[in-house]
């Protein structure tokens, strides 16, 4: 979600940021995209993959066959950075075509709070997502996998999301409503989900509970649900300024990258290096997109992503992080979501009085933020290191966000072989 004003008086969330309509179509022809901001996107995109191309082809000796299909998918990936590029000002037209656009409150008495921001185009990079996951069958899946109707159930379980998404930017769906979107959403996944249903138990805890490995059965599957629930609208509340929702997606997603790839060249299991394999299909297409959209949505931003986004993204990560089998590490690479969700609880569940917008205060004078005492960990991180633009602000947070993944690769090489 990014800041913008709307009209209507509908309640919403805390920090839902709503598309303005107007009730008649502007006079005046909009004015053109800014361009995207490919000369920050490209470094980082080269930061983050790096790393990634490195452990595929150098430092690890990964089977042929399946490096072979890793690779394509890199470049089915990359490929869809391009278009996504390219898209995105010919959806951002046909959305302010149709009113569906808004202003940023964060810049609210400045010359850049006038300015209509297309709204919801995260569906551009849901679309393109999901033709290339789609593409991506044909080679690496055969027609009796075993993994193709898990895969074929997780990008369901996307393309209902999206859709979701895409319902709650256009009809302004409650707050209260929202919360249960995604269970509807992962119906496919939970239905089709063949895999184990058992958890390790810690060695330091086997003692106690008797045995190595407890099959937890259905409690499994609902712990799964409500995994989905969590990740999808923890991107969604922790927002508010321009690049947010994208740049942690985009962080999360590289730390699960670089996961999935240590573990295939640690493991000798056929099995557990295909299920780490599945997830770096899915999130490949999902790192490579967001960078896209970065590139038109880091400061200041020229177009909004909307609800369509930020569950889309939070959907395919958890999916990823359930096919994969490794939700707890995905739960510590959500650490900042987790922080600032039971931050948030007590305005969340009305224990406090909880305003409709839970964003900083704005001095247009100066262009600084401040923050305010609502539950948010943009607000705390304002009261805790002092006022500063929103740019700053932004990237501190994803300085956090990225420190969480490290810390998370920390604690699994130093517990590794004690904790399991």
């Amino acid at each position: 979600m990014a800041t913008r004003r709307k009209t209507s008086s509908a309640a919403a969330k805390p920090d839902e940021v709503r598309s303005v309509k107007d009730p008649k179509p502007a006079s005046d022809p909009d004015p053109p995209l800014a361009p995207p901001k490919l000369g920050f996107v490209l470094p980082l995109s080269a930061a983050l993959f790096l790393p990634f191309f490195y452990l595929l082809f150098f430092h690890y000796q990964i089977d042929a066959e399946l490096r072979r299909s890793i690779a394509i998918s890199a470049a089915m990936s990359i490929a869809g950075f391009v278009v996504t590029v390219r898209l995105i000002p010919v959806a951002a037209r046909y959305v302010l075509r149709r009113n569906l656009f808004g202003y940023d409150i964060n810049k609210k008495g400045t010359p850049l709070g006038l300015i209509k921001v297309p709204e919801s185009l995260g569906i551009v990079i849901g679309i393109v997502y999901l033709v290339i996951a789609i593409l991506f069958q044909h080679f690496n899946f055969t027609a009796d996998s075993n993994w193709l109707v898990e895969y074929n159930a997780a990008l369901a379980s996307i393309c209902f999301m999206i859709l979701l998404g895409f319902v709650d930017d256009v009809l302004d769906v409650p707050w209260r409503i929202k919360l249960v979107l995604p269970s509807f959403a992962a119906l496919p996944l939970l239905m089709a989900y063949a895999g184990h249903t058992t958890i390790i138990i810690p060695k330091p805890l086997i003692q106690y509970v008797g045995v190595a490995v407890l099959d937890l059965g259905w409690i499994y599957k609902l712990y799964m649900g409500m995994l989905v629930v969590f990740c999808t609208n923890s991107i969604n509340i922790h927002a508010g300024l321009n690049g947010l929702e994208v740049g942690q997606t985009v962080v999360i997603s590289a730390a699960i990258l670089l996961h999935n790839l240590m573990q295939i060249g640690a493991s000798s299991d056929h099995e557990y290096k295909q299920a780490h394999a599945f997830s770096i299909y899915l999130v490949l297409p999902l790192l490579t997109t967001s960078l896209a959209l970065l590139s038109y949505n880091w400061y200041p931003s020229s177009v909004f992503v909307g609800d369509t986004y930020t569950y889309f993204a939070g959907m395919a990560m958890v999916v990823v992080g359930i096919l994969g089998h490794f939700s707890e590490t995905l739960l510590l690479f959500f650490l900042p979501q987790v922080l600032n969700f039971l931050y948030s609880c007590p305005q969340l569940f009305k224990i406090i009085p909880c305003p409709r917008h839970r964003l900083p205060r704005f001095d247009p004078q100066t262009g600084l933020l401040t923050g305010t005492k609502d539950g948010t960990l943009v607000n705390l991180f304002l009261r805790l290191f002092g006022r500063c633009s929103e740019k700053v602000l932004c990237t501190r947070l994803l300085i956090f966000q990225a420190l969480a993944c490290l810390l998370c690769f920390m604690l699994r090489y130093i517990l590794a072989g004690w904790y399991k």
